[in-house]
């Protein structure tokens, strides 16, 4: 496009400006930048480049370029004006398309992520942003520390580091609810992996959950979902892993599925820690432990920085309030599905809600 022959509309006026500002010495009128503003704004929503814009300019200010030497710094003065207000209007319209588009992209991301929109349409506009709903996507959410938003230096710089790697991949980088969001073609793992890593690395060791490649136009929907439960799950069993896939956390959706089934084996296996010295806090720390050292006594005893007997006896304390012995396989899984289920629940600080 910038390329193209510039139509005289573009410069219209500009020669008559030109001869009676060498002639008179005076400046530009107020009217005469609005007008070279408002056709910098027309040339530039007609698509012609500025670089060609400012040729022509220069080219219609030799062909009105004064006889006399004298006059030349004023001429050179009037162009200098004219063609600083018609790049001003040309400037202008640019960040109005920018700002325009970058709405219409954050219209797109609110109603794909939240599925608002006609799928047929919404696919339509997908295509728009490199991406084919028709198929399978995976999406991968990062959280760190702060915050972030489009065009912040974090986003800028992961989204660099996967374009450097992998060129336009149908990938779609954005940013949501103060994550950081990557949409990728569910085959290509390899994009959301390296997502991952670089997000990890610059949010300062923020945490990745990536859900599971979904079908369809309403796929993007329930991998994001599953990200963001991920998340969640996560923050609530204390998970410190940089990387989180839902593929691998499937068992606790399953279980929080009926909440009040797990509410009453949270308070029927667990309620009678309440009435330990302490509360039931301590002795449930001591479970998540030894049930996450694989119920390794010395190990559990490291990570809550106690003596192993110290350890042993919260398990006997908890043997004689449950009735259930951690050391029991026949009792083993019924107090692990507990433990998870207080914390899924945020039990007991849930219950004295």
């Amino acid at each position: 496009m910038s390329e193209r022959e510039i139509p005289e509309q573009y410069l219209e006026g500009y020669d008559r400006i030109l001869t009676e500002v060498a002639a008179t010495g005076r400046r530009l009128t107020r009217d005469e930048l609005a007008s070279r503003r408002a056709l910098g704004e027309q040339a530039a929503e007609a698509g012609y480049g500025l670089r060609s814009l400012v040729i022509a300019h220069l080219a219609a200010a030799r062909g009105a370029w004064p006889d006399r030497g004298e006059d030349a710094a004023d001429a050179l003065a009037a162009v200098q004006q004219a063609v600083d207000a018609f790049a001003e209007g040309y400037e202008r319209a640019q960040r109005l398309a920018v700002r325009q588009e970058e709405a219409a992209r954050r219209e797109f991301i609110d109603d794909l992520l939240y599925g608002r929109s006609d799928l047929g349409r919404l696919a339509e506009r997908a295509e728009r942003f490199g991406l084919r709903l028709s198929h399978e996507h995976a999406v991968a959410v990062a959280r760190g520390p702060v915050a972030y938003e489009e065009g912040d230096p974090v986003p800028r710089q992961v989204e660099r580091a996967l374009i450097t790697r992998f060129g336009n991949r149908s990938i779609l980088l954005t940013t949501k609810d103060g994550r950081l969001l990557c949409i990728a073609p569910g085959h290509q793992q390899d994009v959301l992996t390296h997502f991952a890593k670089q997000a990890h690395a610059a949010t300062d060791g923020g945490q990745v959950a990536v859900g599971r490649p979904q079908p369809g136009p309403g796929g993007v929907v329930q991998s994001y979902e599953e990200a963001l439960n991920a998340l969640e799950i996560a923050e609530r069993l204390g998970m410190d892993d940089p990387v989180l896939r839902a593929s691998d956390l499937l068992v606790y959706p399953v279980l929080a599925r009926d909440r009040q089934a797990m509410a009453d084996l949270v308070h029927n296996t667990l309620g009678p820690l309440t009435e330990a010295r302490g509360g039931a806090e301590p002795l449930l720390d001591t479970l998540t432990a030894y049930f996450d050292s694989g119920c390794v006594a010395a190990e559990a005893a490291r990570r809550l920085s106690l003596s192993v007997r110290a350890l042993t006896y919260r398990l006997e304390r908890i043997h004689r309030l449950t009735g259930a012995d951690p050391g029991d396989p026949a009792h083993r899984y019924m107090l692990q599905t507990a433990v998870i289920g207080a914390r899924l629940l945020d039990w007991p600080h849930s219950a004295a809600a």
